[in-house]
């Protein structure tokens, strides 16, 4: 699940897949901006079954380990 994770990112980024980690920071690491983690909780929608994110749970996700273990918290995994 986390390598489906980091592949989504990494696809969303334009990166390669191992450049991606969980202490990968959205911000820092890859440049996002809050269009761009909009656009990846819509994939996420799309790819894992998950319920629309809050812009404040978006906000709070800070690496890509803070959005696993959101995902973990919402999801029955």
């Amino acid at each position: 699940m986390f390598e489906k994770l980091c592949k989504l990112i990494a696809d969303q980024f334009g990166v390669e897949p191992d450049a991606v980690s969980a202490d990968t920071a959205f911000v820092d690491d890859l440049g996002a901006d809050s269009v761009d983690l909009v656009d990846l909780s819509m994939a996420l929608e799309e790819e894992f079954g998950m319920e629309e994110m809050e812009a404040e749970e978006i906000e709070s996700i800070v690496t890509v380990g803070d959005l696993y273990k959101y995902m973990q918290d919402h999801l029955d995994l």
